[in-house]
């Protein structure tokens, strides 16, 4: 689907072209630990720590990188408190609000899948 790029700096985005600059977005939200880090601030804001618990597995770095990337596309707010210790939450934005509804499809749609799912056997060495 192409649809007319209102800011205006190309003709019109199409995902499927390789210059197009909405290819940046579509691998962000297509990225593991983003659509998992969207769907645990559905609820809610939320601070790193409480994120690092509920995404079992991710590490520091991997979470803060994630965790600026959608930032910087407007998906979600980093809002800091003056307190000490420093208090940061996390919170979608209405932009961030439009993506989780799809992407909490897509995680029911893989949990409620992955039985039929064909996984491959284990090359035994």
């Amino acid at each position: 689907m192409t649809t007319t790029c209102p800011s205006g700096q190309h003709a019109h985005h199409d995902v499927y072209a390789a210059q197009c600059p909405c290819r940046a977005l579509l691998d962000l939200l297509a990225n593991k630990w983003s659509a998992l880090a969207i769907g645990a601030l559905e609820d809610g804001p939320q601070r790193f720590g409480e994120l690092q618990r509920k995404l079992q597995g991710v590490s520091p770095k991997v979470l803060t990188q994630t965790l600026r990337r959608l930032e910087d596309f407007g998906i979600l707010d980093r809002t800091v408190y003056p307190a000490v210790p420093l208090h940061v939450e996390y919170s979608l934005t209405p932009l961030g609000q439009s993506a989780a509804a799809p992407l909490n499809h897509l995680r029911n749609w893989v949990e409620d899948n992955i039985d039929q799912a064909y996984r491959p056997e284990p090359i035994a060495s």
